[in-house]
């Protein structure tokens, strides 16, 4: 379980500074996919990077399965598995090298290393790339080289930012059967997007942020009925009280 408990974050600008995140507040529970929803520049990757102890929040904390991430980070990293907003995979290794070399990071040993290799590859359709260099993979090939890289630990708690971004349908309808399998073993996933359809076909629980709060939270049904529309969409829209920035 990720908690996270009055966030805020600002950045010094030339012309001043700017707030980020401005108090967010969330649970995300195990068993469940929660979907942070809003429009580019809502704050969702700065609340992400804060998550998974890439920044340090001005204010507030994040807990994960009860670990203080400020005060202790790396048992945090250690029960985290993330999928940044920049995937940066090692274009000169396989993708087997790429993810044996974290399964080594993370102090695996080289059995375990194979066995979830073979899993991982297993799950994601990789066995066609598994042994070639990651120089000239598609978008989906990186994608999903650093979803198995970020997994090879087992960690019962996943992180993924935008991690559809790029795919083709095909390639995309695969990651939400993937990340249905993780929410069923009852792991705690949190995933950010901005694409409207991608959260009402995934999300279990979601929190609309906007200005670098939260505006509205619910599952999708609940979303729906609390701003009386019929679809997801023009819920969004009524939360955020603006449809500037709304991609869909």
């Amino acid at each position: 379980m990720i908690t996270a408990q009055q966030l805020h974050k600002a950045f010094k600008t030339r012309t001043g500074t700017v707030k980020a995140v401005d108090g967010v507040d969330f649970v995300a529970e195990d068993g469940r996919i929660t979907g942070l929803l809003g429009p580019n520049g809502a704050g969702k990757t700065t609340t992400m990077r804060m998550l998974y102890t890439l920044m340090r929040p001005d204010s507030g904390s994040v807990r994960v399965d009860g670990i203080d991430a400020a005060e202790d980070p790396a048992a945090v990293r250690r029960i985290l598995g993330v999928l940044p907003d920049a995937r940066g995979i090692y274009k000169r290794l396989t993708a087997r090298e790429n993810i044996a070399y974290f399964g080594e990071l993370h102090g695996l040993s080289r059995a375990r290393i194979a066995e979830r290799v073979a899993a991982l590859s297993a799950r994601l359709d990789m066995d066609d790339i598994l042994d070639r260099r990651a120089e000239g993979f598609s978008q989906g090939q990186r994608t999903k080289t650093a979803i198995a890289r970020a997994l090879v630990h087992d960690p019962r708690n996943v992180i993924l930012d935008e991690p559809t971004n790029g795919l083709d349908v095909m390639t995309t309808r695969a990651m939400r059967e993937f990340l249905f399998s993780l929410r069923d073993e009852g792991r705690c996933v949190v995933f950010s997007s901005h694409i409207m359809q991608e959260v009402a076909a995934l999300c279990d629980h979601i929190i609309i942020i906007a200005k670098g709060q939260v505006m509205a939270a619910g599952s999708p049904d609940e979303l729906r009925e609390r701003f009386g529309e019929a679809n997801l969409e023009d819920a969004f829209v009524r939360a955020i009280g603006s449809q500037e920035g709304l991609l869909a």
